[in-house]
């Protein structure tokens, strides 16, 4: 008898095997997170490299390559990793944006810096959906926000080494070691991928694949009846017309939405925070300093609104963020004392990415996981139109020495995700077109 019909064994996730796929997946989201955010870090100094020639406008156009590449990347990873499985995406989008990086830290001239960061972006876009769908896929019910907002911590934890890493290395090794620092961990990713992490057993039974899954669940010990798809997903795989029948259309438009502000300010604020903050009359360290600092908010913030989320519910609690991070954002733009903006970057930090990162927990727990990957996939992707903009809308600003207008225009984008939420109506108890998780779960 298979451990799928065994009724002896526990149908509780493993809790091993849910921390093994965790921590492989932290890893992995904090690469990303590092090769993402290691270009707003080194922006002042590869400005001050006069013979790169690299100019703000031109900065803003790459940033938005980059995050172009990453909304290719979500979009066909939502699709495809609902076919033929995540494992072998993740491992994909690894390699891509790690080899990427090492180009740019060789890059000769500005064009081929940008083509290899538009590339990167296509290996970063395609990873960060995906993982969250594994890791969503093997966390208990009762702990998938808080799987997600963890799993999150690892991009801000790369985001604040990108910083750390450039206020101690530019000036003494230049811009380019720090791409080169982020490459080099490719070494460690890969093995890690190949020996320690699964294929999501969800995905595979799914998808009818359930040989396959018992292989797995033998080789770890662990009972299929526990990574059972929830109703009639067996079977299904994702469709994008899916997230448009008459009880999803609405809802999936105002995450749409909703996320396209979140990731313009994720994406905006990363990429021109510390350029901004100098321009605001802050010297090169400390410029550089708020990028590690809204970075380490991030991460705090993360933990926080997990544990919020899996009380209250993500929606609720994601509206509170986003008004936050509103009013975050617009006290930038007064010149107070260093130590009081530090601690300003740190709450806003705490509130911004973990807004967004509750925008994927709900459409998580909204969907059915026949097109759990497929929505994640399409919020990410759809959202990265707001990626794009950030980064060029950003350049644009500060080529002009408009800078302090950036605090606005992100303020206003997080009041814009605020009321978008806000909107997206509670599911009906026993809706059949969504999950079957608890209704608080999602907010």
């Amino acid at each position: 008898m298979s451990s799928l019909e065994s009724g002896g064994v526990s149908a509780a996730p493993s809790r091993r095997l849910w921390l093994q796929v965790t921590a492989v997946c932290w890893f992995l989201v904090l690469l990303d997170g590092l090769d993402l955010f290691v270009y707003g870090a080194t922006l002042p100094g590869v400005f001050k490299d006069k013979a790169f020639g690299l100019s703000p406008a031109v900065a803003g156009d790459i940033g938005s390559f980059n995050t172009f590449g990453m909304l290719l990347g979500a979009l066909a990873a939502g699709v495809i990793t609902d076919r033929i499985g995540r494992r072998k995406i993740i491992l994909g989008g690894v390699l891509v944006f790690t080899l990427s990086a090492a180009v740019c830290g060789m890059a000769p001239d500005v064009s081929t810096f940008g083509a290899a960061r538009f590339t990167a972006g296509i290996g970063l876009g395609v990873l960060l959906p995906t993982a969250i769908a594994m890791v969503m896929e093997y966390a208990p019910a009762a702990r998938k926000n808080i799987a997600v907002t963890f799993l999150m911590t690892a991009h801000q934890a790369g985001g604040a080494i990108a910083g750390a890493v450039a206020m101690n290395i530019v000036e003494s090794l230049g811009w380019r070691s720090v791409y080169w620092f982020g490459a080099a961990p490719v070494v460690i990713a890969v093995p890690a991928i190949l020996f320690l992490l699964p294929e999501s057993l969800t995905y595979l039974l799914a998808s009818g694949r359930t040989e396959r899954a018992q292989r797995i669940a033998d080789r770890f010990g662990v009972s299929l009846a526990a990574y059972t798809p929830e109703r009639d997903a067996q079977q299904r795989r994702g469709k994008v017309s899916e997230l448009f029948t008459p009880a999803l259309r609405s809802v999936t438009l105002l995450f749409w939405i909703a996320s396209f502000g979140g990731l313009l300010l994720v994406y905006g604020v990363n990429t021109w925070l510390p350029t901004m903050m100098r321009a605001h009359g802050y010297n090169l360290g400390s410029a550089i300093s708020f990028l590690l600092v809204i970075n380490l908010g991030g991460i705090v913030g993360m933990l926080v609104a997990g544990r919020l989320a899996d009380r209250f519910g993500p929606r609720r609690v994601t509206v509170i963020w986003f008004a936050a991070t509103m009013i975050g954002i617009g006290l930038l733009a007064v010149h107070m004392p260093l130590w009081l903006t530090y601690v300003d970057v740190f709450l806003t930090g705490g509130f911004l990415f973990s807004a967004q990162t509750l925008i994927y927990a709900s459409v998580g727990t909204y969907y059915l996981p026949s097109i759990r990957a497929t929505s994640l996939g399409w919020v990410s992707g759809i959202g990265r139109f707001g990626a794009v903009f950030g980064p060029w809308l950003g350049g644009v600003l500060v080529a002009h020495e408009l800078s302090n207008w950036g605090f606005t225009v992100f303020a206003v984008a997080a009041l814009i995700s605020a009321v978008m939420v806000a909107l997206v109506r509670a599911r009906p108890v026993g809706d059949p077109a969504v999950s079957g998780t608890p209704v608080g779960a999602t907010g």
